[in-house]
């Protein structure tokens, strides 16, 4: 007998509603701060309030947006302490996982990870993959995912998984200002050079210094002056 309630899973059209509302989030086309109207967000997708209503719910549950008394949802801003926590969640467990993806015989030894490294690393820089902030950052999220899963620790990579979710929205308003999509690029074959070889220090270094170049992307891109959006 099983103790564990089944996981609830969305309606067809709720899950439309997410997912399209959640990208939208994610890529700044709904800006932080921003009022939704659940009678607007409908039209605009094409479908009812219902499966809108419970979408916004979710996406409350997972801190994108807020329900404020009589105007509806609000976007939720993107702080200081928020971009903070994560990206010292980030420096504390990507640093780790790629010293471990370097020290595992398995996946030295494994050309085929290697190439598939090396594949979403380009990936992320072709020109038809970086029309949009958010098509370059799904594939550098795969990547980094990719090199916590060679650690040997799926729980790890699960976990640097969701902290990329959370940084997304942050990237994507970081590279508005900057593009650092060059450097990310260098960044990344050189840590596949430090994962080939075996070179533990230098891969952990690598990403030590890639995470932490784009958590100071990020707060130097959204501190500014005159950034147009709203952080608190």
């Amino acid at each position: 007998m099983s103790f564990l309630a089944p996981i609830a899973m969305p309606a067809p059209l709720t899950a439309r509603a997410l997912e399209a509302i959640r990208c939208d989030i994610l890529a700044a086309r709904l800006a932080p701060g921003e009022i939704l109207s659940e009678a607007a967000t409908a039209a605009r997708l094409g479908l009812g309030k219902a499966p809108v209503r419970a979408a916004l719910a979710r996406l409350a549950e997972e801190g994108l947006v807020q329900a404020v008394p009589r105007r509806g949802w609000v976007v939720s801003l993107v702080t200081i302490r928020d971009i903070h926590e994560v990206f010292d969640l980030r420096l504390l467990l990507e640093p780790e996982a790629a010293r471990r993806a370097a020290l595992n015989p398995l996946a030295r030894a494994d050309a085929a990870a290697l190439a598939q490294l090396d594949a979403l690393c380009a990936a992320g820089y072709r020109p038809e993959a970086t029309e949009t902030a958010l098509g370059f950052l799904e594939a550098n999220r795969a990547f980094h995912v990719a090199v916590a899963g060679l650690s040997g620790n799926a729980r790890l990579a699960r976990q640097i998984g969701r902290l990329l979710d959370e940084s997304t929205r942050m990237l994507v308003l970081g590279l508005r200002r900057r593009d650092r999509s060059g450097e990310m690029a260098h960044e990344h074959r050189a840590l596949i050079a430090a994962l080939a070889t075996g070179d533990a220090p230098a891969a952990e270094a690598r990403m030590q210094a890639q995470v932490s170049a784009s958590r100071d992307m990020v707060l130097a891109a959204l501190t500014a002056p005159d950034a147009a959006i709203s952080v608190s």
